[in-house]
C-alpha cells in the first residue's frame, strides 16, 4: 500500500490565533498566512492532520458542542480557499480533569504520541517522511516519540519558554508561513524533501 506523507498540525498558535482555551467561533482568527501556508502544503501533495490538545474540555472550560462548532467553523474557512484536512483528531483528557468523562491517563495527550500514530495508522502515512508543526516542546516531543521525521517549531503561539523547546526542534521558524516557504522552496530542487538535517530556519540556522 502506498504511504503518504503529512504535515501535522498543532492547532491552537499554529493554525489559529492562540487566544487562551479558544473555543467560540467568533473568537477564530487565522495566524497570520496559516491559511495560505496549508492551501500550498496541500496542493504541493502533502496530507494536513491537525492534532490538538483540547484539555478546556477535562476541565470544563467549554462543551464537546463548543468544541465541533469550532472545528467545523475552521474547516469551513480552510474549504472557502480549497483546503480539506484530511483528519483532525484532539485529546479531551486529564489525569485530574474536573469533567469525570474526561478523567484518565491517556496516551493520546501531547507529548504523548497517540494521536499521531491513530492518524498514520488510519491513513496510511509515513511517519518517517513526515513533519510535526507546532507551538510547544509538548509537540516536539510527540513528534519524535511518533517516528515523525523532522519536527519544527514556530514562534507564532506561546511565548518562548524555559523548557528548551527550541533546542528540541529540528529548525525554528516565525510562523507555519515562514515554514512553507522555506520548506516548499528547498524540497522544490529535491524529489523529497532532505532526510540528512533539518530544514534551514527563518534565521539562516541549522
Amino acid at each position: 500500500m502506498t504511504q503518504h506523507r503529512a504535515v501535522f498540525l498543532d492547532r491552537d498558535g499554529v493554525i489559529n490565533v492562540d487566544r487562551g482555551y479558544v473555543h467560540k467561533v467568533e473568537d477564530f482568527r487565522f495566524v497570520p498566512g496559516s491559511d495560505d501556508a496549508m492551501r500550498r502544503l496541500q496542493a504541493a501533495g502533502w496530507r494536513l492532520v491537525v492534532v490538538t490538545n483540547q484539555s478546556g474540555l477535562a476541565r470544563g472550560l467549554y462543551s464537546k458542542a463548543d468544541y465541533d462548532r469550532f472545528t467545523a467553523h475552521l474547516q469551513g474557512q480552510l474549504a472557502a480557499i480549497g483546503v480539506t484536512v484530511d483528519a483532525v483528531l484532539h485529546c479531551p483528557h486529564l489525569p485530574d480533569a474536573t469533567v469525570a468523562a474526561y478523567r484518565r491517563q491517556c496516551d493520546c495527550r501531547k507529548p504523548a504520541p497517540g494521536m499521531l500514530l491513530r492518524a498514520a495508522r488510519d491513513l496510511g502515512l509515513d511517519l518517517t517522511a513526515s513533519v510535526m508543526v507546532g507551538d510547544r516542546l509538548s509537540d516536539i516531543e510527540a513528534g519524535r516519540a511518533a517516528g515523525v521525521g523532522h519536527n519544527v517549531l514556530v514562534r507564532s503561539g506561546n511565548a518562548p519558554e524555559p523548557d528548551g523547546a527550541e533546542r528540541a526542534a529540528d529548525a525554528v521558524y516565525d510562523s507555519l508561513a515562514a515554514f512553507t516557504e522555506a520548506w516548499l522552496s528547498q524540497s522544490a530542487h529535491a524529489a523529497s524533501p532532505p532526510r540528512d538535517g533539518p530544514p534551514i530556519d527563518a534565521a539562516g540556522r541549522r
